[in-house]
């Protein structure tokens, strides 16, 4: 039987007096990809921002290994192995591509481990073992985009929350990245919530899909079986 490693319950959320999910309910089970899937403000930036803390739910409860989290600090998470590669990459733009990686690991004292997921995440982005010394402003948005992912990685988590990792990239990028996202999820074990524009990539990569619309969700399934729905084509895919 799937364990349910991350589960939210009729999570509701507000900005100020605007309400941006209105009761939510959705699960990640171990080893899975789940995609979210939907138009702007369908409020699925928002819910990886609520499960992350960053924004507090005003209803309902997210839990992690069974644990609720709802009033859990943000920068708590990434130690129990909950991590979020936000929207627009969001890396340190003066710090080295290693400065940057050893950011990811500020909670971790194990010192040699750290030495060796560094050797991981370069295997992982070769690009970014050339890059070593670089500052992470002068690069390009897809290395960034890498370089976000390897600072996630080297949380060591065995959640990945992956916000919008397509976005401003060139499709031949976007092939690259999305072939790297399912190698952390079959290699190294990783289960992935994955926030994506691109509805076909997102669902050819997952196992399982939440459309949201407005702060509900509407619709869930098999990922294969969401990407041969026609509202679902004619909606998202543009057919």
């Amino acid at each position: 039987m799937a364990e349910t490693i991350l589960e939210l319950t009729d999570v509701q959320a507000h900005y100020g007096r605007i309400q941006a999910l209105k009761g939510i309910t959705l699960n990640l089970e171990k080893g899975e990809i789940v995609s979210i899937i939907g138009a702007n403000g369908a409020g699925k930036s928002t819910t990886l921002m609520t499960i992350c803390g960053i924004i507090k739910a005003s209803a309902g409860t997210v839990r992690y290994k069974g644990q609720v989290i709802n009033d859990m600090s943000p920068d708590k998470l990434p130690g129990l192995g909950l991590c979020q590669v936000p929207e627009g990459r969001r890396i340190f733009p003066r710090l080295t591509v290693e400065e940057n990686l050893d950011m990811g690991a500020f909670h971790r004292k194990d010192k040699a481990e750290i030495k060796r997921d560094v050797e991981m995440v370069f295997d992982l982005f070769p690009i970014l073992r050339q890059r070593r010394h670089q500052a992470g402003g002068s690069m390009s948005g897809g290395e960034q985009q890498m370089l976000a992912m390897a600072r996630a990685l080297m949380t060591r988590p065995e959640v990945l929350l992956l916000d919008e990792p397509s976005l401003g990239l060139a499709p031949i990028i976007v092939a690259h990245l999305f072939e790297i996202i399912k190698d952390i999820n079959k290699e190294k074990g990783v289960s992935i919530l994955l926030v994506e524009q691109n509805a076909n990539i997102a669902l050819n990569t997952a196992n399982r899909g939440y459309v949201l619309e407005t702060g509900h969700v509407v619709m869930q399934d098999e990922a294969q079986t969401l990407l041969n729905n026609p509202d679902i084509r004619k909606a998202y895919l543009g057919e």
